[in-house]
């Protein structure tokens, strides 16, 4: 048998596992002897060839697969949920291997006799996958060609993994260890196996990307409030009125809770301001209510990046008094929800947005246009509290409807493609509104007109957001990128480029130096305002991100994802400090209440659901001492009766506003 044939198949088989220090290790001993004489018995030279076609064979990794496949769902039931984590990625590499070799028909084979088993939970990963048809889409598609490049890390403690070996040796199956050697590194721990609610964060694929992720999540960030912020005022001026509140004790309790009423529906919610400002009393620290809800004694003080607007002093006034009247909530004290149904859309709302007082709702329609009701006037004009559809293109609220009446809304037109995102400043005198025609456009409450129209974008933009200050805001794109952008300029500031598919959301940070986008590829980036610099890139979602929300002292970031997790994560580490599971689709909009102790989110499985966040910030310190994950609290479900929840928000006195389209499919 030829001596150079055997030589290259080893070397090339070498080389092939990634085992360099032994192909080395071969090519040092063979150079001395330059002598022909084969020192290998021919059976055996035999046999190792056979083994070469075989190995190379597509029928390989069908009976390999099929072997694993087999042997996994028959394991015990305690540790089959943990080796089950181990197919997916074996089952995606044995595709692309496939495809890369040539062997294009048996590759279509494999993918559809096994798809089903991934279907559940990686849907949107095999509806791309299947577009690949040969070896040159592979390099072409990036989300294939990242796969190749990455490595998948899976949390399976000592046992599985002692149990999964053993059953590679046994089996021969020497095509699926080479893959799992590549493709997969096993975090492996002592002890029990991790429960199976755990799966969502046990596996998570990350590329060659993940070194230069842990790099970046080393940057420091400061997370903290502004300086001489509305809130740090309002902290001092409270301590400074401390003995002037005893004084006139009686006066001021009466008139915040009728100031409370009026904006505020239910009593519990009077309970809780009598016990607010009994506390003021007693206690000198006034309001540690919102740190202590963050388990922080005090959120740090940072400057501003940005130039911020001056606020007019009626208007910060204003602001003042809501937030003297804030309703301090908590897991035993709930708040009252607002919510505003949308009916007559005819499928064609795709978005809406509530105004920081509730105000005002504004919808975005697939025809181009934005409507916004005023909800003072909505009595007036029709009976019931409802939001109307498409049923006409009047211009303004004054003009007629085919019936006769006067439309409960304003219409704004000027965009040529289906509206996707709407947003209030904080004063709503203004409302941005982003479009598949690629432009985003500022229009007038007051003028009921439209004001400026920004174009940089190449692609449809999905989201956009008025920073906490107003003047500033940003946008996310199909083109992958976000970008910030001022009121009083026609160009982006900043574009913000890193994610590896669409920017499907963004949102600010309180304190208006950062923004943080969610992305179609699973993961969610912090980015400096001032250096457009990603400073943090969050890793563990399975699916799309949907929704953002930031806590109001900055410390810990809320995403929704298109499975209906959500994941709470603390900006420092970048770390997810606890997954929410519950939801059973789509997250679409996410708040944190005004002190930051509670945080609400909304779904297309028609719920809103409000969540214990005091409960997950202080879970790091308990993990440490019982060494288990327990999760954030859900504290209650609202149901609707068939409306997926579209968006949420608190007022600054803590009233939660939510809006929804009836939809007789769900």
């Amino acid at each position: 048998m030829d001596e150079e044939k055997l030589q290259k198949f080893v070397e090339a088989y070498l080389k092939k596992k990634g085992l360099k220090l032994t192909e080395h290790a071969l090519q040092e001993e063979l150079q001395p002897s330059s002598s022909p004489v084969s020192q290998f018995d021919p059976d055996v030279v035999r046999q190792i060839l056979a083994f070469s076609e075989f190995e190379d064979g597509p029928a390989r990794y069908q009976d390999g697969y099929a072997k694993l496949r087999s042997w996994t769902y028959t394991s015990l039931d305690l540790y089959r949920h943990e080796l089950l984590r181990v197919l997916y990625p074996v089952f995606i590499h044995c595709f692309m291997d496939l495809v890369a070799k040539g062997h294009i028909q048996e590759a279509r084979t494999f993918f559809n006799s096994f798809r089903e088993d991934h279907e559940m939970m990686h849907l949107r990963d095999l509806q791309k996958l299947e577009g690949v048809l040969s070896p040159s889409h592979l390099e072409e598609m990036e989300f294939a060609h990242s796969l190749r490049q990455s490595k998948v890390n899976i949390k399976i403690c000592q046992y599985s993994y002692e149990l999964l070996l053993q059953f590679l040796h046994k089996s021969q199956s020497t095509t699926m260890l080479g893959i799992i050697n590549e493709h997969i590194n096993f975090q492996v721990s002592p002890g029990q196996p991790s429960s199976i609610t755990d799966d969502a964060e046990a596996v998570t694929l990350t590329g060659g990307s993940q070194e230069s992720a842990n790099q970046i999540n080393q940057k420091e960030i400061h997370w903290g409030l502004l300086e001489d912020s509305l809130e740090e005022r309002l902290e001092k001026a409270g301590g400074m009125a401390l003995d002037s509140e005893k004084a006139e004790g009686e006066t001021k309790e009466g008139e915040g809770d009728e100031n409370k009423k009026k904006s505020i529906e239910g009593g519990k919610q009077g309970a809780s301001i009598k016990k607010q400002k009994k506390d003021k009393a007693v206690s000198a620290t006034v309001k540690s209510a919102r740190p202590e809800a963050t388990t922080v004694p005090t959120a740090p003080r940072v400057k501003p990046e940005l130039t911020l607007p001056v606020i007019p002093t009626e208007v910060e006034q204003s602001i003042l008094e809501d937030l003297r009247n804030r309703v301090q909530l908590s897991s035993a004290a709930l708040p009252s929800v607002s919510f505003y149904t949308f009916i007559n859309t005819h499928n064609g709302l795709n978005c809406s947005s509530i105004s920081h007082d509730g105000s005002l709702v504004a919808g975005g329609f697939s025809d181009s246009s934005l409507k916004v009701w005023d909800m003072a006037k909505i009595g007036q004009q029709y009976v019931g509290s409802i939001l109307q559809g498409e049923n006409g293109t009047a211009s303004s609220e004054q003009v007629a409807g085919s019936n006769g009446r006067k439309r409960p809304y304003t219409l704004f037109q000027g965009h040529s493609g289906p509206v996707y995102s709407a947003t209030f400043n904080p004063l709503s005198d203004f409302i941005l509104s982003s479009s598949a025609d690629s432009t985003i456009r500022l229009w007038s409450t007051n003028l009921n007109s439209n004001l400026v129209c920004y174009k940089g974008h190449n692609y449809p933009v999905w989201d956009v957001q008025f920073s906490p200050v107003g003047h500033y805001f940003a946008s996310a794109s199909h083109d992958r990128t976000a970008r910030i952008w001022s009121m009083d300029r026609i160009q982006p500031l900043r574009i913000m480029a890193g994610h590896l598919s669409d920017v499907d959301c963004v949102q600010w940070h309180s304190n208006c130096n950062y923004i943080a986008t969610g992305s179609s590829d699973k993961t969610v980036r912090l980015w400096d305002v001032q250096s457009g610099e990603c400073v943090r890139i969050f890793i563990g979602h399975r699916s799309m991100i949907l929704s953002l929300a930031m806590s109001p002292d900055g410390r810990y970031m809320a995403s929704g994802d298109e499975d209906g997790s959500i994941m709470m994560w603390d900006l420092s580490s970048g770390r997810c400090v606890t997954p929410l599971m519950g939801h059973t689709s789509c997250v679409w909009t996410l708040a944190f209440s005004g002190e930051g102790s509670l945080l609400a989110s909304g779904s297309a499985d028609c719920t809103v659901k409000l969540w214990d966040v005091t409960a997950s910030t202080k879970l790091p310190k308990a993990e440490e001492k019982s060494g288990s994950a327990s999760r954030l609290r859900s504290l209650k479900t609202l149901p609707t009766k068939c409306t997926p929840v579209y968006s949420l928000r608190f007022s600054r006195r803590n009233l939660l506003f939510a809006a929804g389209v009836l939809s007789k499919t769900v």
